[in-house]
């Protein structure tokens, strides 16, 4: 399976890659060194980090002190992918924007090789931030980069025998997942994201963020391993 890119590519980085227990250093340091080699060849890129272990953490926290509302939890998660998106601009601070998006309409252009985004408002997640700026700068498409391979039919943590899909369609992937948004699910795109796309014909390819080396084969248009959701 191949898929061809334009110049801009939108990753939406899940927090499980950059923070699963402790920040992974030598993830991102090798990540950097990805990502420069491809600037160097003309490509441009909107990065949006996830929560990872951060927010789940503050959300447990809370949690464990209180009744907490969903919007609190989400709130919680939101400000620790503004912390992992700070972080990434500062390891990309000669190439990056020095404008972090964190509400939509906060840049309305690409000028930088990197720009990197966070979190914006309660009731999504990242993954639907990457899916809106794909369609506010009319790029088409999202990778979804998480700590899963592909779209699978139930659930590959809790069952042996998972199908798993190549392609698959919005209409169809919708009915895999809830319909609604709760904070701190591992659906590879949320409910709203997902709807989204599917309304605005947006494409969704799901790759494990650690494997870079099928990343490489993603970005150079070869056959490389994952799902394309469209």
């Amino acid at each position: 399976m191949k898929y061809k890119f334009g110049k801009v590519i939108i990753i939406s980085l899940g927090g499980s890659i950059i923070h699963p227990k402790d920040i992974d250093v030598k993830f991102l340091k090798e990540f950097r060194k990805f990502i420069l080699k491809h600037i160097g060849r003309g490509e441009k890129f909107v990065i949006i980090t996830g929560g990872g272990s951060t927010a789940r953490s503050y959300q447990s926290a809370a949690s464990s002190v209180t009744k907490l509302a969903n919007e609190d939890k989400d709130w919680l998660g939101i400000h620790a992918t503004r912390l992992n998106a700070h972080l990434m601009r500062t390891i990309f601070f000669r190439e990056a924007d020095p404008v972090v998006i964190d509400q939509r309409f906060k840049l309305r252009k690409l000028k930088n090789k990197i720009t990197v985004a966070s979190g914006w408002r309660p009731g999504w997640s990242t993954d639907y931030v990457g899916l809106q700026l794909a369609e506010d700068f009319n790029i088409g498409e999202a990778i979804i980069a998480g700590n899963i391979a592909h779209v699978y039919d139930k659930d590959p943590s809790k069952f042996k025998n998972t199908k798993i899909f190549k392609k698959i369609s919005w209409a169809n992937y919708r009915k895999l997942i809830p319909a609604r948004w709760i904070p701190g699910s591992h659906a590879p795109v949320d409910p709203i994201g997902a709807r989204l796309a599917d309304k605005k014909k947006l494409k969704a390819i799901i790759i494990k963020g650690t494997d870079l080396k099928n990343f490489e084969a993603l970005l150079a248009g070869k056959d490389f391993e994952g799902t394309i959701i469209s």
